[in-house]
């Protein structure tokens, strides 16, 4: 949630004049920035942005409602126009023009995105990231040698079809900076329009992404 710190210059009023406050400056303390996954801005990620007060949606699409018809092709767009470069870039710009702190929220792709930008040796960009909480990024099993510079929490499913989700926890688990979670539940829980969509998990998190962020934003 944006919250503002206002330094007020009062003076005495007259019995004929509206009250009037002048605002000396206002200094923007904290983002939450919700990363999405493949399928970029939709409803239900921005109705999740609405829950936990997330101030910026970035995704591969700018915006733009893609209404893909299934994950093949959701997938086929991403890899052939954006690709996890492209994807990390456009996050990089989001958060170099933010001259506050921010926390990071990714899902999937996002998540994977989050973790390789994790490793950026620009100190004026990783300073600003206060804590990044990483759904389900199945690409890190790819990006495993890097070492992050800001703190990190990543949420892994019960299980994935393509590696082995306990052997990659214990790898990056050691690593500075970094928190290992696997859950319960599958790849895509936190998505309401996913078929692995579980309402329990979905209610969990969002008690815990609340938690996180108040606590990240008191300890500002």
């Amino acid at each position: 949630m944006l919250q503002l710190g206002i330094i007020w210059q009062s003076r005495e009023i007259k019995s004929n004049e509206y009250l009037h406050v002048d605002p000396i400056c206002i200094v923007e303390f904290m983002k939450n920035i919700l990363v999405s996954d493949i399928f970029g801005k939709t409803p239900a990620l921005v109705a999740l942005g609405h829950s936990i007060k997330a101030d910026v949606i970035v995704d591969p699409y700018d915006g733009k409602n893609m209404n893909f018809k299934d994950e093949v092709q959701a997938y086929s767009y991403f890899t052939d126009n954006v690709g996890l470069e492209g994807y990390l870039e456009k996050l990089s710009k989001v958060i170099k023009d933010y001259s506050c702190e921010c926390i990071l929220v990714g899902f999937s792709v996002g998540a994977s995105v989050i973790w390789k930008l994790s490793e950026s040796t620009s100190v004026h960009l990783t300073k600003r990231i206060k804590l990044a909480v990483c759904y389900y990024g199945s690409q890190i099993r790819h990006l495993t040698k890097l070492t992050p510079m800001f703190e990190v929490k990543l949420v892994f499913p019960k299980m994935e079809p393509h590696f082995d989700v306990l052997a990659l926890q214990n790898i990056l688990t050691h690593k500075e900076k970094v928190k290992t979670w696997q859950v319960d539940y599958l790849h895509g829980f936190m998505n309401t329009h996913s078929d692995n969509f579980n309402r329990v998990g979905y209610k969990e998190h969002l008690e815990l992404l609340r938690q996180d962020i108040k606590l990240s934003s008191l300890s500002t």
